[in-house]
């Protein structure tokens, strides 16, 4: 699925944005993360919890997604191929057995 999205994301942003710089989508991907954060916080202050707020969340959620799968056509890189590496690593930490370091030397 990632690859699919990355390989459609180039060639949509490649038209879209020809001239654009490497480091753009990263901006994009901060900017949504802060989108995120604040309909969470809204949520967990209790100012608004409605559906608007559970749908901008998973928005945020999506254009991150969409904006590193760009920032990794920048940067050459493989978005499934990382997810795949990191989660293989990540999903061996029991922090449970070790609250510390979870068990990362």
């Amino acid at each position: 699925m990632l690859k699919k999205l990355q390989l459609e994301n180039k060639i949509w942003s490649e038209y879209n944005f020809p001239n654009k710089e490497p480091w753009e989508p990263l901006l994009g991907v901060v900017e949504e993360v802060g989108e995120l954060a604040h309909a969470h916080l809204k949520a967990v202050q209790k100012i608004r919890v409605d559906e608007e707020l559970i749908a901008l969340s998973k928005d945020a959620i999506g254009d991150i997604v969409v904006f590193l799968a760009d920032y990794c056509n920048q940067m050459e890189f493989d978005l499934e191929k990382i997810v795949e590496e990191v989660w293989n690593e990540v999903k061996q930490r029991d922090w449970q057995k070790d609250p510390e370091k979870g068990g990362r030397e």
